[in-house]
């Protein structure tokens, strides 16, 4: 099983820990959709009892991210274009005005956490380091509804974002388009510097819309990943 283990925290409980190691090996695709996954392995492999393991499994479960099949065993969901769609449509819809927020007014030490993250972005490119690349995404759009003080509207998006995330991050390591991905992310970046509105609906549009279209490619290459 090709999970890497991270060190338990400080402040941490047991079902704490299992949760968020397999979530983070899931969401990394370490754990590809369809993945078998049994209690006893991974508190095994984790050095942990069961119990923690069964409720971190439901909780997993409760995010579509596991199915719990009774008599069948459990394995990692497999992507789910309609739950992908749903994720789409809220993303695209609260972005789209976080963005318009962000070309009007823009903290200056947010935009300097912004224009930092383009240049980790491009030596990522430029060493095709696809999970440091995705994290940085994550992190640059983060970082815009922060900006505008919508920082626990993107922690709600997110919880209901694992297939649409999980898709983004098979485009990611599939190498769809870096170098454009890069690009939109500058030109996001110039149109909060500039408060260029127009600069900035354009692109956001483009950007939000490329899962949309990559996700036909990816159906094709990977379909054995989809339900």
């Amino acid at each position: 099983m090709d999970i890497v283990i991270t060190e338990r925290l400080p402040y941490e409980s047991t079902r704490e820990y299992v949760y968020r190691c397999l979530k983070e090996n899931i969401m990394n695709l370490r754990l590809f959709p369809g993945s078998a996954l049994s209690e006893k392995d991974i508190s095994v492999l984790l050095n942990v009892s069961r119990t923690p393991v069964r409720e971190a499994f439901i909780q997993l479960e409760s995010e579509y991210l596991l199915d719990i099949l009774p008599q069948k065993g459990t394995r990692v969901s497999l992507l789910d274009v309609e739950n992908v769609e749903e994720s789409f449509f809220l993303r695209e819809t609260v972005e789209k005005e976080v963005f318009y927020l962000a070309v009007k007014e823009f903290p200056s030490d947010k935009l300097f956490e912004l224009q930092s993250n383009i240049t980790l972005q491009e030596l990522c490119v430029e060493e095709e380091n696809y999970l440091k690349f995705f994290e940085l995404d994550e992190a640059l759009h983060r970082c815009i509804f922060e900006g505008c003080k919508k920082g626990r509207i993107w922690s709600l998006i997110q919880q209901i974002s694992t297939h649409y995330n999980r898709v983004r991050m098979l485009n990611v390591a599939a190498k769809h388009d870096w170098p454009e991905l890069l690009s939109q992310h500058k030109k996001l970046v110039q149109a909060i510097k500039e408060k260029n509105t127009s600069l900035g609906t354009s692109t956001v549009e483009k950007h939000l819309n490329k899962i949309r279209i990559d996700i036909k490619d990816l159906l094709v290459e990977f379909r054995h990943y989809f339900v």
